[in-house]
């Protein structure tokens, strides 16, 4: 017995891969922003604290120096990626910020699963769902075959003349 499969998944147009980037990148630039200096993460730390709290959840722990470093480390990584997806929308990169979010998601995952965290369901949710988009916008580098850049990318490539 010859299994089909019932429908075929089709990549979106250039146009609308090019706004789901922006989209995608707009969202991370407003909640990313505040964990980029140490000064707007401990108003952002009080706030999702008194957020997770409200959600049921326990007040979040208080940050130390090193746990400052790291956060902010993210946000400013986080927002220069975004800066550049706002900027220069190329559809590859719902392949990788696809990749990225879906393996934010997990860690989201891993924390709801230690419990007393429902301020993270507001994080997973739009995570995944960008993962998920971008996807299924742009096929992921591996399920493209090996062929050139144009054959890979398909009417992706004729948004930029890339050689």
């Amino acid at each position: 017995m010859e299994c089909t499969p019932r429908f075929k998944l089709r990549s979106m147009n250039t146009s609308n891969i090019r706004k789901l980037v922006r989209a995608s990148a707009t969202y991370d630039l407003l909640v990313t922003a505040p964990f980029a200096t140490p000064w707007t993460f401990a108003i952002a730390h009080g706030h999702l604290s008194a957020l997770n709290e409200a959600l049921g959840g326990p007040p979040l722990p208080a940050f130390g120096t090193i746990h400052m470093l790291f956060a902010c480390l993210l946000g400013s990584i986080v927002l220069v990626w975004s800066w550049l997806r706002l900027r220069d929308p190329q559809p590859q990169f719902a392949t990788y910020d696809g990749t990225a979010r879906l393996m934010f998601s997990s860690w989201f995952a891993w924390t709801l699963a230690g419990g007393g965290m429902p301020l993270v369901w507001l994080f997973i949710v739009p995570e995944f769902a960008f993962g998920v988009a971008q996807w299924y916008a742009v096929p992921p580098l591996f399920r493209r075959g090996s062929g050139r850049r144009e054959d890979q990318l398909g009417d992706v490539a004729g948004a930029r003349n890339v050689r």
